[in-house]
């Protein structure tokens, strides 16, 4: 091999070497506004959860949107989505007289809605909840609050399992906007919509019993006995 190609090579050698380093800089440099835009207040909290430490919170975040963020939603029907909103209702009602366990319905009821629209077992609650937050970001912490305190209850233990009222409304009220954005009129597969595109008879109804689950209950209601 002539010296002139050994030196050809390694000048290739040192520009492809050179390439990607500058785009390995280029992503970090992008990945905090990026993920900062993507993930709202989320990425606050995350970088909280990792005690300040801004590095440790984008590397956990960039992990989410590389294991969840091709995840297509599956949709609801409006069958489907009348029957959650009738749960919904009943998990609000029973919060009435029982708060703890209607805390616990809610996680559950969570949980079934994101298998159901495509999101990991609800067994893997920590899978689930990192794809939930790279599609639902700006509600998501409600679905946390209100699994630690339903998890809490449950076991019996840690100072969530002594949560007052009014912290397990405001986990129900933070859950229900997640809720709201997994049956809202993005998962609608229109499938009652007649031939000309608009809501026929079946899916006004669901939309009026949609609107009714969804009112805002908690400043209206009186206050519930602590259970």
């Amino acid at each position: 091999m002539s010296t002139g190609l050994i030196i050809l090579l390694i000048v290739i050698a040192a520009v492809v070497v050179l390439g990607a380093a500058a785009l390995s800089l280029g992503r970090a440099r992008r990945g905090g506004p990026s993920l900062k835009r993507r993930f709202g207040p989320e990425y606050e909290r995350t970088v909280a959860l990792h005690g300040g430490d801004t590095k440790a919170a984008e590397r956990e975040l960039t992990e989410r949107v590389e294991r969840h963020g091709d995840l297509r939603e599956r949709p609801l029907d409006r069958d489907d989505k009348e029957r959650y909103a009738a749960r919904w209702t009943a998990v609000q009602e029973r919060f009435v007289d029982s708060p703890r366990e209607a805390v616990a319905e809610a996680d559950q009821l969570i949980a079934e809605l994101a298998v159901v629209r495509g999101y990991p077992d609800a067994g893997r609650y920590d899978e689930q909840f990192a794809a939930l937050s790279v599609h639902h970001a700006d509600h998501v912490d409600g679905y946390r609050q209100v699994h630690l305190v339903a998890r809490a209850g449950a076991d019996g233990g840690g100072s969530a399992a002594g949560a007052g009222t009014e912290e397990m409304r405001t986990a129900l009220i933070g859950a229900r906007a997640l809720f709201d954005d997994l049956t809202g009129p993005g998962a609608d597969t229109g499938r009652h919509r007649s031939a000309s595109g608009a809501a026929g008879p079946t899916a006004a109804a669901g939309t009026r019993s949609h609107a009714r689950s969804h009112a805002p209950w908690a400043l209206h209601r009186s206050r519930p006995k602590e259970s």
